[in-house]
Order: structure tokens, then sequence, then C-alpha cells
């Protein structure tokens, strides 16, 4: 394993499970430490030697402020911001979704990458470096999820203006946009109800159009999300900024 992170402080969202999770284990593995963040105390499971574990509510820009000066104050400095937390509630066509489940699915998958943005900026600015990886989705093309696709557009929108404000001081700004993610079932679902039969039938229609739109007809593994993550934090795409991988076998989204 290469040491890419060695001296450098990087804080990942979403960190308690599946991509969050992985990134941080392998973060810590290549000499970064690491901040993880979640609304779950499963991220408690992480902390350790050159982890800090907090938990917070990162639909709320006041719980984003006090993570980021929590992580200055314990390592003194934020290289690196992965944006992990988001993540479809509802699948069902559009006409199907309440209208306080449209408001949900954006305050999830929106409002978290822009609030933690906001957030770091200053610290990164004031040093005069730094890196963001924004995790968005190919889903902004896709069935039965327009509000989540939404808030992915609008990840990519804020991933792409963000990087043209920030290139000329240090901070640079790309997003992920991973494909459907083989990863083990979630500890803490982000939709407890039980699923009708239509909503049954309704993720499953999302599950072939995944594999389907996929050159590779497969889901990913975890690995394969976080390694483009990872390599757009590290200094090997010192030369990138403003773009939006995606990660979906050959599907551009």
């Amino acid at each position: 394993m290469n040491h890419r992170f060695d001296n450098k402080v990087a804080l990942v969202t979403g960190a308690a499970q599946g991509i969050g999770r992985r990134v941080c284990e392998r973060l810590l593995a290549e000499g970064a430490q690491v901040v993880a963040v979640d609304r779950s105390e499963l991220v408690y499971e992480l902390e350790g030697q050159n982890v800090l574990a907090l938990t917070a509510d990162l639909e709320q820009h006041a719980d984003c402020a006090q993570v980021m000066a929590a992580a200055v104050a314990q390592f003194g400095r934020l290289d690196i911001l992965i944006n992990n937390v988001g993540g479809t509630i509802w699948a069902k066509p559009f006409e199907h979704y309440q209208v306080e489940q449209i408001e949900a699915e954006v305050r999830r998958s929106l409002f978290p990458t822009l609030w933690c943005c906001h957030a770091a900026l200053p610290y990164m600015l004031a040093q005069g470096s730094g890196a963001i990886v924004n995790v968005s989705s190919i889903a902004t093309r896709s069935l039965n999820r327009v509000p989540y696709g939404a808030a992915k557009g609008g990840v990519n929108a804020l991933t792409a203006c963000l990087a043209f404000e920030t290139a000329g001081r240090g901070v640079r700004v790309n997003a992920t946009a991973p494909g459907g993610t083989e990863a083990p079932p979630r500890r803490v679902p982000r939709n407890s109800a039980e699923q009708s039969e239509d909503e049954k039938a309704w993720y499953q229609q999302i599950v072939e159009q995944t594999c389907d739109s996929s050159l590779m007809k497969r889901y990913g593994t975890l690995d394969e999300q976080v390694g483009a993550i990872l390599f757009l934090a590290s200094d090997e795409a010192s030369y990138i900024t403003g773009s939006v991988l995606p990660v979906g076998g050959g599907d551009l989204g």
C-alpha cells in the first residue's frame, strides 16, 4: 500500500457504512489522519489512533461548521473533504412522490455537500491548499429517482462552479458519479418503512436499468468506487479540477 496521504488530514462524511466507511479505511491505510462523520453512532466503530469520529446532522449548516472546526482543532488543518452523504430514500415514478418526500430527497443529497463545502472552504483557503471530492451519482439520468437525480445534478453544478472560484487559490474540487455498487446490507436503512409491492417493482426497475445502462452489465464494488474517490483526493490528480468522473462501468449518467 502506498502512502499518498501521509501528513494529510481528511474529513469524510457518511462514514459509518458503505462507500464512506471504506474510504476511511483506505485513507488510514495510506497514512491519513481521518475525521469520520455520520449521523449514526456506528461511526464510533472507526474511532482510534489517527481517527476522530463525530456524529452530526449534516443537513444543518451549524453542524457542518462544528465538525470542520473540530477537525482543525484536533489535527491543526484540513487537507481533504470527501462529501459522501446522500442516497435515494424512495424509488418511484415522480407522480407518486409526496411533496415532503421531494423536499427530503433534496435535503439529504444536496444540502450536506453544499453546507460542508461552505464550512470547509475558509480553512482550505487560509492554508492555500485543499482537495474536495463530492460523491454524486450517474442517477442524474435514470428511472424512478427524479428528486434524487435533481439533487445530484445540483452536486455536479456545485462542483463545477466552486472549482472555477477556487482553482487560483489552491483548492481543487471534483466529483465522482458512482453507478450501482455492491455493498453489505445497510445496518441503518435510509427508509425503514416496509415496501409495498409497487415499490418493490419500481426498485427492481432501477436495478435492471442500472445494469442495462452499464457497458459492463454489472454493479461495481466498493473498492472500485473508493479508488476513484481517493485518486481525485490525492496529489496524483493535482492538475484536475471541476470534473465529474463517472464510475459506472461505462454508464456516463
